[in-house]
């Protein structure tokens, strides 16, 4: 069990950093094609926070872990705004300013209401899968042409931001290959630790592979968003922390869910939609309602309710069987 948990947390350590070298190095060799940086930073970037997910899923799917693939996309949702939003509040109060973010905030709620109907029968199909793709691909052309027009009046913060985090330019294409060759081989690699040594832990603890997913899976594959939202929110570039949730919630619903489904259909725990989507989608309203408050501000009180939420929704997870839940 020891060593099972401690290649699980190296292999989640390597996941988030081969999905972080990857992103790095697509958006240096998309800048040398002449892709203009806005979109770099709306797509390739905001994808690749939900990288590790979307890599941990469709593995697991291969693997006929379908459950461990929700549990994945949503459970990584959830942590997002309980623990990830919550601990950046509490280091330091988050203010809103961008009317992008505001903007993007319904897409969040929609997609997450829209894919409840695909996950009520407790069956994901082809079909539902290929739904979700055209979501994300529907998301990515709105944020995209609402991003154009915010930075045609250079009057978004949050364009900005995202800009100014992209690699400089001078970073040549050789160190992006070299950079590209090694996430390419660290990335399966660290997959493969990840869903081995899952699997031996959920049957050591005596839980389902949805509940791992929903939790060590998600706590591990979100280090990215950690480390973006409390980078942001020390640096004072609240927007980038809060949108880079937005997004990263979006795509893991829409891509980290969607193409696993579509190649791998089938049946799922009916705890997923029972107990767990509408803890996804309570925390998502009340991420929407919290960033479209007057006030626009996240403080540290709420950051602390946020992670008071997290402790009782795992411990609820582990030490209340799925019957006793509500």
């Amino acid at each position: 069990m020891l060593v099972a948990t401690a290649l699980l947390v190296i292999g989640l350590v390597l996941l988030a950093y081969g999905a972080d070298r990857l992103v790095f190095s697509a958006s240096i060799l998309c800048r040398s094609l002449g892709v203009p940086p806005l979109i770099i930073g709306m797509t390739v970037v905001g994808i690749g926070t939900s990288l590790p997910e979307f890599i941990v899923s469709l593995s697991a799917a291969n693997h006929g872990q379908l459950d461990m693939s929700v549990g994945t996309a949503m459970g990584s949702n959830i942590i997002n705004i309980l623990l990830i939003l919550g601990g950046a509040a509490l280091l330091h109060p988050l203010t809103v300013q961008s009317n992008l973010i505001r903007r993007e905030l319904p897409l969040m709620l929609l997609v997450t209401l829209l894919s409840g109907f695909l996950l009520f029968d407790n069956q994901l199909s082809r079909l539902d899968g290929l739904l979700l793709i055209i979501m994300a691909l529907a998301y990515l052309l709105a944020i995209i042409h609402i991003a154009k027009s915010a930075a045609h009046n250079n009057n978004d913060t949050l364009t900005r931001e995202q800009m100014a985090e992209l690699p400089r330019g001078d970073t040549g294409n050789t160190v992006a290959f070299l950079w590209l060759a090694v996430a390419l081989i660290m990335l399966p690699v660290a997959t493969n630790m990840v869903i081995d040594n899952a699997t031996v832990v959920a049957d050591y603890l005596g839980v389902s592979e949805l509940v791992i997913g929903l939790t060590i899976i998600s706590v591990g594959t979100s280090l990215p968003e950690l480390a973006t939202v409390i980078a942001g929110a020390l640096k004072g570039e609240d927007d980038i922390a809060i949108g880079n949730l937005i997004g990263s919630n979006i795509y893991n619903i829409a891509i980290v869910l969607g193409v696993p489904t579509m190649l791998h259909p089938g049946s799922i725990d009916n705890d997923a939609f029972d107990r767990d989507y509408w803890i996804m989608l309570g925390v998502s309203a009340l991420f929407t309602l919290i960033c479209l408050q007057r006030r626009r501000r996240i403080g540290r009180v709420t950051g602390a309710l946020l992670l008071c939420g997290f402790i009782l929704w795992v411990t609820l997870l582990y030490f209340f069987p799925s019957e006793n839940f509500w």
